[in-house]
């Protein structure tokens, strides 16, 4: 038991970035389909996953910044913070939406072997992939770093 508490203190911070960043996937993967549901396909692909990125956006920074990286930053440092937070998570949200964009539009109709609504699924999970790893390489080295304080 011990051997877990250390190895939980050791990988604190990639483990909650992990158990975090589910959260927000999950909560990305939920506004998807009730987007589809309620609006349809091209608009929870389209406008839908702007929208969806922004309340994403917004929930990542509140547990990145209280949670995973416990960041004490306060006036001018925490305003830094949040402009390179929001700035990085923009960029990724554009790597999102060329990928669902991409993958729903372009390649969904070549698509048979799934429904369209599972496909977008399928796509997003795989940019959800590309967006976590680019957003916790970002997080690690240009926001939340020690220097900010």
């Amino acid at each position: 038991m011990q051997t877990i508490k250390n190895l939980f203190a050791k990988y604190y911070e990639q483990i909650s970035y992990l158990f975090f960043g589910g959260l927000a996937t999950l909560l990305n993967f939920v506004i998807l389909n009730i987007f589809q549901l309620a609006f349809g396909l091209d608009f929870a692909a389209g406008v839908g996953n702007i929208l969806n990125n922004a309340i994403c956006i917004l929930f990542a920074y509140w547990t990145n910044r209280s949670f995973v990286f416990r960041s004490k930053s306060r006036g001018a440092a925490a305003w830094q913070e949040f402009t390179k937070f929001i700035g990085c998570r923009i960029f990724t949200a554009v790597v999102d939406q060329f990928i669902m964009w991409g993958g729903v539009s372009g390649l969904g109709p070549l698509v048979t072997f799934v429904s369209p609504e599972l496909w977008a699924n399928i796509v997003k999970l795989f940019s959800q992939v590309v967006v976590i790893v680019s957003n916790y390489v970002f997080s690690k080295i240009l926001i939340f770093t020690k220097k900010a304080q």
